[in-house]
C-alpha cells in the first residue's frame, strides 16, 4: 500500500485506492495532498486561536479554502504545485501564530502536531506524508466521521472560492471551515462529530446561497435557453470546470478575435445566464460529461482550459496534451498554468488565445440543441403552471436526479431510469448527472419540459429553493410531504456537501448511487439509514416500483 484514498465514488474495489488513484493521481500526488490537508489543519489551529483575539487573516482564509479545493477529486495532479502550497501553508501558519501572540495570546500546551511540525526539504515532506493520511486514525467510526466532515468541507470550499472570485464572502463560513478542521485533530466523540457533520450541512446551505447570490447578482437569473451542441467553422477554445469569472474574462478577451468559445461538461449552464448571451462568439456546448474527455478533446482540435476539477489526465498516446491549460485550483503536470489575478486585474488569457488561432475548427460530434435554465427564479415564475399540473394530476411526481456522472457501467442505470419514468413525472436536475438523460426525447407536460435543468452541481441550491417554495405553496408543514423523490448520483466531494445540506434542510429518504460512499463505516452508515432514510439503489424496475408506490 503506497497510498490510501477513498474520497470519491470510484474508489478501487469500493474500498479505497492503494497504489494509484482511479482518478489518475499517482501515489506521490495522493500523499502530498494528504500533507497539504494536514498543514491546513495546523494553519487552522492558529487561525482559530487568533480569531478569538479579534485577529482575522484574509490570506489564511484564502489559503484554507484553496487548499481544500485543490485536493478535491480530479482538480490538481501537479505534484510541484501542491508542494508549493505546502510551503506557503507553513509560512502562513507562522504568520498567523505571530499575529496571535502579538495580540496577547498564549500558545497552548500540547498543540496538535499539525500546528508545530515543520520541515523544508521535499524528502521530509514525503516522509511525513506517509504517516499522517486517512488511515492514521485507527478507530473506524471516528475515521469515517472525520473524513465525512473533511469531504463536506472540500465541497464547501469549492463553492466559497467561486463566490470569492465574484467578490462575495461570508467569513462565518471561513470560521466554520477552520473550526471543523481543528475538530478533526481533537479527541472528539462520535456524537460530537455527528453534530459537526450536520452543522456542516447548515453551512453548506449558507455557502450555496452565497454562490447563488454571487452568480445571479453578477450575471442575472438563469432563463430558459436552447444551447447549440453543434460546431461552427472558426477555431475554438473549450472551457471546462465551473468558474464563471474565468469564462467572463475569456469571453471579453476573445471578443473580435475570430475565436469561438465552447463550454464543456459542467460549464454548459453558463449559457443560461443573460450576461453571457451578448457574446456572439459564445458558440455552444461541446461534448458530454467530464469522463468522456479523452475522446472528445481529440476531436475538438483547439486548446482546452480547465478552471476547476473534472480533469482526466490524458493517456500517453493523446494528441491533445499540449493543448491543455489550467488555472485556479486546478493543475496537471506538463500543462501550462495561467496565473491568478493580480491587483484586481483580469487573468491573462493571451497565450491560450494565440494558441487557438493556430488550430483547426472543432470536428462536429453531434448536432441539435438542448434546453436548460430552470434555476429557482425561472421555475418559481412558472409556479402557478406547475401547481395546476400537480393539482390536476398532469404531474404525478418530481424526481430529483441531480449530482455527478462517472465512468462506471452501472451508471447506465440513470439513463434507463429516466427513460422508463412515466410520462406524468418530471426530472429536476443539476450537475453533470444530467448528461445521462438530457438528450433523450422525453417530451413535456403541458409545455413544462420533463427534464428541468437548474445548472451546475454548484446550483443544487436551486433545487432546495424550489422544493421549499412548493412546500409553502401547497401549505405543507414538512418538505417530505411533497410529491418529490430523490434519486441522486454522486462522484466527488461537492456531492457530499449537497447531501449534507439536504439533510440539514430535513430531506429524508434520499437514494444515493451507484454505490454508497466507501468512507462510511457500517456504524456511520447505520446512523444515516436510521435517522435520515439514506439508501442505495437496486434495479431500475425495483426502484421504479418503490418510488411510485
Amino acid at each position: 500500500m503506497s497510498m490510501f484514498c477513498y474520497q470519491c465514488q470510484e474508489a478501487a474495489k469500493g474500498t479505497g485506492c492503494t497504489i494509484k488513484g482511479v482518478c489518475g493521481k499517482t501515489d506521490e500526488v495522493a500523499n502530498i495532498q494528504d500533507l497539504l490537508i494536514y498543514v491546513t489543519k495546523g494553519v487552522s489551529v492558529f487561525s482559530q486561536l487568533a480569531r478569538e483575539k479579534g485577529v482575522e487573516n484574509d490570506a489564511v482564509n484564502q489559503f484554507v479554502f484553496d487548499a481544500l479545493f485543490t485536493t478535491i477529486t480530479n482538480a490538481n495532479f501537479d505534484y510541484d504545485a501542491i508542494i508549493a502550497k505546502v510551503r506557503n501553508g507553513l509560512k502562513l501558519r507562522e504568520e498567523i501564530k505571530n499575529q496571535f501572540v502579538n495580540a496577547g495570546g498564549q500558545i497552548p500546551q500540547n498543540l496538535h502536531n499539525s500546528a508545530i511540525w515543520t520541515a523544508d526539504s521535499v524528502e521530509e515532506f514525503e516522509r511525513k506524508a506517509k504517516v499522517i493520511g486517512v488511515l492514521s486514525t485507527e478507530n473506524e467510526d471516528i475515521r469515517s466521521l472525520r473524513e465525512l466532515l473533511t469531504y463536506g468541507l472540500k465541497g464547501m470550499a469549492a463553492y466559497a472560492e467561486h463566490a470569492f472570485n465574484l467578490g462575495h464572502e461570508n467569513k462565518e463560513i471561513y470560521a466554520f471551515m477552520q473550526r471543523a478542521l481543528v475538530a478533526t485533530t481533537e479527541e472528539k466523540s462520535a456524537d460530537d462529530l455527528v453534530a459537526l457533520v450536520l452543522e456542516c450541512g447548515k453551512f453548506g446551505v449558507d455557502v450555496m446561497a452565497l454562490l447563488d447570490k454571487a452568480n445571479t447578482s453578477t450575471y442575472g437569473n438563469p432563463e430558459i435557453t436552447e444551447v447549440n451542441i453543434g460546431v461552427r467553422n472558426n477555431p475554438g477554445i473549450l472551457i471546462s470546470g465551473h468558474d464563471l469569472k474565468d469564462l467572463e474574462e475569456l469571453l471579453q478577451q476573445t471578443e473580435g478575435s475570430g475565436i469561438d468559445i465552447y463550454t464543456h461538461s459542467e460549464m454548459l449552464p453558463a449559457h443560461y445566464y443573460p450576461a453571457f448571451k451578448k457574446y456572439s462568439h459564445f458558440a455552444g456546448n461541446y461534448g458530454n460529461a467530464w469522463w468522456k474527455q479523452r475522446d472528445e478533446f481529440e476531436t475538438f482540435n483547439g486548446p482546452i482550459l480547465f478552471t476547476t476539477n473534472c480533469i482526466v489526465p490524458p493517456l500517453d498516446k493523446a494528441t491533445y496534451t499540449d493543448r491543455i491549460y489550467t488555472t485556479g485550483a486546478s493543475g496537471l503536470a506538463g500543462a501550462k498554468h495561467i496565473p491568478a489575478r493580480v491587483e484586481g486585474k483580469q487573468k491573462d488569457f493571451s497565450e491560450i488565445i494565440e494558441h487557438a488561432k493556430k488550430c483547426k475548427a472543432p470536428t462536429e460530434i453531434e448536432n441539435g440543441k438542448i434546453v436548460g435554465g430552470f434555476a429557482h427564479n425561472q421555475v418559481i415564475a412558472l409556479a402557478d403552471k406547475v401547481v395546476d399540473a400537480v393539482k390536476t394530476g398532469a404531474i404525478r411526481k418530481f424526481f430529483v436526479m441531480a449530482g455527478c456522472d462517472g465512468r462506471m457501467k452501472s451508471r447506465e442505470y440513470y439513463t434507463e431510469f429516466a427513460a422508463k419514468l412515466p410520462k406524468d413525472t418530471v426530472i429536476l436536475t443539476a450537475g453533470c448527472a444530467k448528461y445521462r438523460y438530457n438528450k433523450l426525447e422525453l417530451g413535456d407536460i403541458g409545455g413544462i419540459p420533463r427534464v428541468l435543468d437548474a445548472g451546475q452541481c454548484n446550483d443544487s441550491y436551486s433545487l432546495a429553493v424550489i422544493a421549499l417554495t412548493l412546500k409553502d405553496v401547497f401549505g405543507l408543514d414538512n418538505i417530505n410531504d411533497l410529491p418529490i423523490a430523490y434519486n441522486i448520483a454522486w462522484y466527488e466531494q461537492k456531492a457530499v456537501i449537497v447531501l449534507l445540506a439536504l439533510l440539514y434542510l430535513g430531506v429524508k429518504n434520499i437514494h444515493l448511487g451507484p454505490t454508497l460512499p466507501a468512507f462510511l463505516s457500517p456504524n456511520v452508515a447505520k446512523v444515516l439509514v436510521e435517522n435520515f432514510g439514506i439508501a442505495g439503489i437496486n434495479t431500475v424496475d425495483e426502484d421504479m416500483k418503490m418510488f411510485l408506490n
